[in-house]
């Protein structure tokens, strides 16, 4: 082979013919050509160079905030149909999550709970259900009082007393002032948690299975019954009006009652599942029955869980398998009911020990579903994601039968089937105080402190009040979160439950007794039964024997 100044004549003719990145004048190559002839050899340092520039180049808007869109004209802000508050608010809300996340410091640790930290009791609790903020927990016993839990004490803030079966399930308002309360009585109570009594009390034929309220007007809920149609109840007024809802379309001749039920995100329709395995779609204006599908075979739906966004869909049926669907928008003006479809995600179960599961609850994002088992103590954890299980949470000895998990913390709450007890699981996050402060140090020995020259002095009135006077010239934000609230929002913002100064109301175990001047015990497991009085002492006994003849 001939050499050319040292080289190859073979790969100098390959390298001459070789087309380059220069050398690719426009419109010199047919498409086809163009296509064969590009990219360049990918041995050469400068394609690999280019290749770098454009995924770096592609990537960079990915890491751009919410705020460089506000510097796009108005021509390139129609693209993307979003007006210029909405992103000042989102930018907003995400600067504040990411100084909240600092400093919790929660951020790196996971996402989802490890162990127990805190066990609460009042009674013996069949069922528990947080409000929307997660700054309040109800429970409700098997003696039918529910009792009201403050999350930051973990005290009692309220006990509730109005009905003589076990408690069946527990709803609560948007706003946080008012609870619906169901159980096996056959009626269901609306509580006002700003007084504690009853706003409005209905009864029914039929013990309630559950009832759920709706989720913008607290004056609206749907009740399941046992063998008997649901209802959709209206306490507007002072007779309660009760609606009797479809359980199954008209061409289903099996017999077959609704046994869980649950509003949509904006409450237009309701959600229900029936003991043969049907899930259907009502819509509450109509009362008509709009889709019905069979989802599990022979199977009794025994629970409905939502998302916040109310776009997944959670079911429990008896046929021991978990079911994930993507719900689809039922609010939409164009909605078709004849093309509703509901997908499904994932099925999470046991095919080994072939586990039934007694209680199931999404993550506060959503991400995760938790169950419990019949007969197994340990509590589940699965990834949506991939569908794979994640976590075995070990807890006390016993089975849990009711879950729920905190609407926007690493929480999971369940209540104990043998004794009653409230377990809670969440993540152990480390105390980091210099998160708190940019100035803040962190020392392990104690050092002296260098006082500043002008830290401690004292300013003149004068100055103290330009400052102030300064401040009030400041400019108020009036676009920002808090002023596009709606009245009902910031009913939910401002509510509180009163606090209670009445020992025996706030008190977390059931009772105290007066043992003496200014000293009180609690009441022990086998006086819980005894007879009311007023000190909680046991009458002497009587003593036995003939009486003396006068």
């Amino acid at each position: 082979m001939e050499k050319k100044d040292g080289i190859p004549e073979r790969l100098e003719r390959s390298s001459r013919d070789t087309p380059r990145a220069g050398d690719l004048p426009a419109g010199r190559l047919a498409p086809a050509e163009a296509a064969r002839a590009w990219p360049p050899n990918p041995c050469q340092t400068g394609a690999i160079e280019g290749a770098a520039q454009r995924v770096s180049s592609a990537s960079r808007p990915l890491q751009r905030p919410i705020s460089s869109f506000l510097a796009r004209t108005d021509d390139e802000r129609q693209q993307f149909d979003i007006p210029d508050f909405e992103l000042v608010k989102r930018q907003r809300r995400l600067d504040k999550s990411k100084m909240n996340l600092l400093l919790s410091d929660d951020y790196l640790l996971q996402d989802y709970p490890e162990n127990i930290t805190n066990t609460i009791r009042s009674g013996h609790s069949t069922c528990v259900r947080f409000n929307r903020k997660g700054d309040y927990l109800a429970s409700g016993r098997g003696d039918g009082t529910v009792v009201v839990w403050d999350i930051e004490t973990m005290g009692v803030a309220r006990k509730l007393r109005g009905h003589s079966k076990q408690i069946q399930s527990l709803s609560w308002s948007r706003c946080g002032r008012y609870l619906l309360s169901a159980c096996a009585g056959w009626k269901a109570i609306l509580w006002d948690l700003q007084d504690g009594k009853k706003y409005r009390e209905v009864r029914f034929r039929a013990p309630v299975y559950g009832a759920e309220l709706h989720p913008w007007n607290h004056h609206q809920f749907a009740a399941a019954l046992f063998e008997a149609q649901p209802v959709l109840v209206d306490v507007q007024d002072r007779k309660d009006v009760q609606h009797p809802l479809p359980t199954a379309p008209e061409h289903d001749t099996v017999k077959q009652t609704t046994t869980a039920m649950i509003y949509t995100a904006k409450g237009a329709h309701l959600l229900s599942g029936t003991s043969k395995g049907r899930l259907n779609i009502i819509d509450t204006t109509t009362h008509q029955l709009i889709y019905s599908e069979k989802i599990a075979e022979r199977s009794a739906v025994l629970l409905l869980r939502l998302t916040e966004s109310g776009k997944d869909l959670l079911v429990n049926s008896n046929d021991g398998i978990i079911r994930t669907f993507h719900l689809p928008d039922l609010s939409a003006p164009d909605l078709d009911p004849d093309t509703i479809q509901l997908p499904l995600e994932h099925k999470f179960q046991d095919v080994v020990n072939k586990l039934r599961w007694g209680h199931v609850t999404f993550s506060a994002t959503g991400e995760y579903v938790a169950a419990s088992a019949h007969n197994n103590h340990e509590l589940y954890i699965w990834e949506r994601a991939h569908g794979s299980l994640v976590r075995m949470l070990e807890g006390p000895k016993e089975e849990s039968t009711y879950l729920e998990w905190h609407p926007h913390r690493a929480l999971l709450v369940a209540c104990g089937a043998e004794t009653g007890r409230i377990n809670i699981w969440s993540v152990t996050s480390p105390q980091k105080w210099s998160a708190l402060a940019p100035d803040f140090v962190e020392v392990e020995d104690n050092v002296e402190y260098i006082e500043k020259e002008d830290e401690f002095d004292i300013h003149p009135h004068e100055e103290i009040q330009k400052r102030r006077l300064d401040q009030e010239d400041e400019e108020i934000d009036v676009m920002g979160p808090v002023g596009n609230k709606t009245e009902l929002e910031q009913e939910a913002d401002n509510f509180r439950v009163p606090i209670l100064f009445d020992l025996g109301d706030s008190d977390s175990e059931d009772e105290f007794i007066n043992v003496g001047f200014g000293t009180l015990r609690r009441k022990s497991p086998g006086e819980q039964d005894d007879g009311e009085g007023t000190g909680g002492e046991k009458a002497p006994p009587k003593k036995r024997g003939r009486a003396k003849k006068k």
